[in-house]
């Protein structure tokens, strides 16, 4: 189980004066759209999940069943984030990077887990009226192969990859759309993985470290039990 980012990120001022290469924002938008495999039915399903099992969690009662697809039932990773309505501040983030459990578990335990994430206080039940949440399924990670580590840059799509960073005992993680609130560049998101791993910013440029990549679809409510709808991604970074 990890949690997504430590919470003093929010206090970063986003960099709005980037720039970005016009082929990197259609590469992104292309391989987002071929990477997509849930559609938006299925997303909303995985929020609904979510948002019954926080609830049934955070309440202390029964969860409420769901019809689900079969490959709801096939492993996968998920994330499951919580923030304020409408503030939009980040309440809890938890998830499972790895393939460990049916997608339907990893979505449910996820939830549960971030109403207890240890960067916050516990969910109350009087705040569930006033958090919205997100789910991000995830592909199982791919280590990043290359001959030298400051080639891992090109290897990096900002808005399509999220990061998974490994040194000894130390692990980070962070989902794509971190680097896409932040604006950050692929070397920029490099260094915010290795420092959400504990480790120093250059970190990734040590041949020690092992850098993982993988994708996301995230689906989220607009507002508290409102509509549930699919972030692209690839749009938001063509933008910037």
């Amino acid at each position: 189980m990890v949690s997504m980012r430590p919470q003093a990120i929010k206090g970063l001022a986003p960099c709005g004066d980037k720039t970005h290469n016009h082929a990197d924002n259609v590469k992104a938008r292309a391989l987002l759209q071929n990477r997509m495999e849930y559609p938006d039915r299925e997303g909303e399903l995985a929020v609904r999940i979510a948002r019954e099992a926080l609830e049934a969690y955070v309440m202390r009662r029964e969860k409420r069943g769901f019809e689900v697809p079969r490959r709801f039932e096939v492993k996968s990773g998920a994330f499951v984030t919580l923030a304020t309505h409408p503030g939009g501040e980040l309440r809890g983030c938890i998830g499972y990077p790895q393939p460990f459990f049916p997608l339907i578990k990893s979505i449910e335990k996820g939830a549960e887990g971030s109403a207890e994430d240890p960067r916050f206080p516990p969910l109350r039940p009087e705040e569930v009226d006033h958090i919205t949440v997100e789910v991000s399924i995830l592909t199982p990670p791919q280590l990043i192969e290359v001959k030298k580590p400051k080639e891992l840059p090109k290897h990096v799509t900002v808005g399509v990859d999220g990061l998974s960073v490994a040194q000894g005992p130390y692990r980070g993680l962070l989902l794509p759309q971190v680097a896409m609130e932040y604006h950050w560049d692929a070397s920029e998101f490099l260094s915010e993985a290795c420092i959400k791993a504990g480790l120093l910013a250059d970190a990734w440029l040590d041949p020690e470290t092992r850098v993982y990549k993988f994708q996301a679809e995230v689906f989220g409510e607009v507002e508290p039990r409102g509509a549930v709808v699919r972030r692209n991604l690839g749009a938001a970074h063509a933008n910037h």
